[in-house]
């Protein structure tokens, strides 16, 4: 177990418990979430530590790993991936202004998003620790990834994108991360991670039952400042905030279910529509972000 003394991001020690959110997902267990005042991180406290945490990943509705399409909402979040990752696809060429080039997911579950990337022509690498989704990968897609550890070593100065979709909030070894992804990536590339936002309106909303908090998978919940202070922190700075729109819609379907015991789909579509609305003039409140990072 891992009791922070200073919030994880900043180093700050101005932290206190802010609410207790239940892991809905696996375990049932209530975990406490602290904030800090310096930098407005959240961060689940008394977690798991990185040998003891697989349990709780353990569960057949858990869709990054499993690719299970049981009940209305996986069905949904696989009806809208076909979207999503055309998107990813479109923001990484047209940011890096080059259809081809070298990329590395993180995180890559069941290759999904790599094998729309090799399919335009990229030379891809994907890391995933789960061994059910590196099997998926390789079922489905013709996909070997490599467990996470390896990130290590990699050589320097390598790739032309790095992508880590809703998988930050998972890694323990979080300022080693960050380092290791400026070491490996090229001067004039970027890196591409998306992760919850809880100062967004469906946050708000459901409060310690919104399902984005996902304790004690999700060791921390980022706000916009608290990932600019990790970034900076590290020579890295944000080119650009890319709203993640359809997710306002999937969490708070989720989240309908964990607050009543069963899904109420038009609510959670009002809760989301409402949460986007919200978010049209100010982008840094959408309930998920893409941060895209370069080299100061």
């Amino acid at each position: 177990m891992i009791h922070y003394s200073q919030c994880p991001v900043c180093a700050g020690t101005h932290i206190s418990a802010s609410l207790d959110a239940k892991d809905f997902t696996v375990s049932n267990e209530t975990f406490s979430i602290w904030k800090c005042q310096d930098c407005l991180l959240q961060f689940t406290q008394d977690i798991p530590d990185a040998n003891q945490i697989g349990k709780y990943y353990q569960s057949e509705t858990y869709v990054s790993h499993s690719d299970t399409q049981k009940g209305i909402i996986n069905q949904l979040y696989h009806a809208v991936r076909n979207i999503t990752l055309k998107r990813k696809r479109s923001l990484i060429t047209s940011t890096l202004k080059k259809t081809q080039g070298s990329i590395l997911d993180i995180g890559c579950g069941t290759g999904a998003f790599l094998h729309t990337m090799q399919e335009a022509g990229w030379e891809i690498t994907g890391l995933e620790p789960d061994e059910t989704a590196s099997k998926n990968a390789q079922r489905l897609y013709g996909i070997t990834t490599s467990d996470p550890s390896n990130l290590f070593s990699l050589p320097e100065n390598k790739f032309d994108a790095i992508t880590m979709w809703h998988v930050l909030e998972h890694v323990h070894q979080l300022h080693e991360y960050i380092s290791q992804l400026k070491k490996i990536l090229l001067p004039n590339g970027r890196i591409f991670i998306a992760v919850p936002n809880y100062t967004s309106f469906d946050a708000a909303h459901y409060q310690s039952q919104w399902a984005a908090y996902d304790v004690p998978r999700h060791l921390y919940h980022f706000s916009p400042k608290s990932m600019e202070k990790l970034l900076s922190s590290h020579g890295l700075s944000i080119v650009s905030h890319q709203p993640m729109w359809f997710d306002s819609f999937y969490v708070s379907m989720l989240s309908e279910k964990y607050k009543n015991g069963k899904g109420n789909l038009l609510k959670a579509f009002a809760i989301g529509l409402l949460s986007n609305a919200k978010a049209i003039l100010t982008r840094k409140k959408c309930s998920s972000l893409i941060y895209v990072i370069g080299k100061n």
